[in-house]
């Protein structure tokens, strides 16, 4: 008999895979993120042939290995919007400058079973990268991050990814690092501010999603 765990995923994978390539994004479907990673580089980057590369805070992204591949790649112009020691507003420009490049690379806070991809940002270079800018974007979505509907998404964004997040970044002081739960917080360091909501792809497939039969990131 088949493992119940692996029928349930792959049902509800193929779910949001339907769903997803109806909205006109792209789709990719791999097994984990070593396999996510030989995708990007192997398959999506030489099709695209991109010469300039950045991304938006991921974990899912980072587990994958395609972050390094690109920024070893000397065919490719890689800007780095996170090295440790750069002045914040140098950081904030290289941001602004990644939202030109020819492939940006991010993940996604919830995906729903209706193929709609749901976000909340800090200052929104991430969720910028999605929406417009980049010629063409990549999101890699570990299945951890499907949910049935919006309601679910935004619960799960603000009860589990948001206050994840919080702790991941201890300088950032927050009510949600001690109780885990979101508080609508009025804080200064308050990371959650853009909300988006990505319901199709327009142009057509300039979005690729990778989804991933593994549970990864917040």
């Amino acid at each position: 008999m088949e493992d119940c765990v692996e029928v349930y995923w792959q049902k509800h994978l193929g779910k949001c895979r339907a769903a997803l390539e109806a909205n006109n994004f792209d789709v990719y479907f791999a097994t984990d993120t070593s396999d996510a990673g030989r995708i990007i580089y192997e398959e999506i980057v030489p099709m695209l042939s991109p010469k300039t590369a950045s991304w938006g805070d991921s974990m899912t992204l980072q587990a994958t290995g395609a972050i390094e591949q690109l920024r070893n790649d000397p065919e490719i112009e890689f800007i780095e919007t996170f090295e440790a020691g750069v002045p914040r507003p140098e950081i904030i420009e290289r941001r602004r400058q990644a939202l030109l490049v020819d492939l940006f690379l991010t993940g996604t806070n919830a995906l729903t079973e209706r193929g709609q991809l749901v976000n909340l940002d800090m200052i929104g270079n991430r969720v910028g990268g999605i929406l417009f800018g980049p010629k063409h974007t990549v999101v890699t979505i570990g299945r951890n991050k499907i949910v049935p509907d919006l309601e679910a998404a935004m619960q799960r964004v603000r009860n589990v990814a948001a206050p994840m997040n919080g702790i991941k970044h201890p300088r950032f002081k927050t009510p949600c690092q001690k109780t885990g739960y979101c508080h609508d917080c009025k804080s200064p360091d308050r990371i959650c501010n853009a909300w988006t909501i990505m319901e199709k792809c327009f142009p057509p497939k300039r979005i690729k999603v990778v989804l991933i039969n593994q549970d990864f990131g917040l």
